[in-house]
């Protein structure tokens, strides 16, 4: 028997929970005293970052050349 996925219905976008993500867990950093747990919420946030601008950067309209 197969289990059933999950599906839930999105309200936000992508880059929307990304960006909420990234910033709780910078908040939470630094609340935090130096080691291991608050540079591991850095890390995290800082790649939900990079995530974020990639996703950007992939769903842009694509550029042609100039002279074409």
């Amino acid at each position: 028997m197969t289990a059933k996925r999950n599906r839930r219905k999105q309200t936000r976008s992508l880059q929307e929970r990304l960006a909420a993500f990234a910033e709780n867990a910078r908040e939470r950093a630094h609340s935090l005293p130096p080691g291991r747990e608050r540079e591991m919420l850095l890390r995290r946030a800082k790649q939900n970052e990079v995530t974020s601008n990639l996703t950007d950067w992939l769903s842009a309209p694509v550029c042609t050349r100039r002279g074409e």
